[in-house]
């Protein structure tokens, strides 16, 4: 599953993200454009409170950001 957060500022990423994740099995992963420059700390922090594994972060382009999560529970 893809979702585009492109254009929308923290924390409207992490929060149609936490939805997006409730709607795919455990063990699925859901990639996540964004080009927020807060979105790359705030996923990582996002990840370790809830307990889903952030599987890979591109962020070497600030307005291309790439996040792989994996839904844990």
């Amino acid at each position: 599953m893809e979702l585009d957060a492109r254009g929308l500022k923290c924390p409207v990423p992490i929060i149609r993200l936490s939805a997006a994740l409730k709607t795919i099995p455990v063990g699925d992963e859901l990639r996540i454009l964004a080009d927020d420059r807060g979105f790359p700390p705030d996923v990582r922090a996002w990840c370790d409170k809830v307990g889903h594994e952030l599987v890979s972060l591109e962020d070497s382009d600030p307005a291309r950001l790439v996040a792989v999560i994996r839904r844990t529970k």
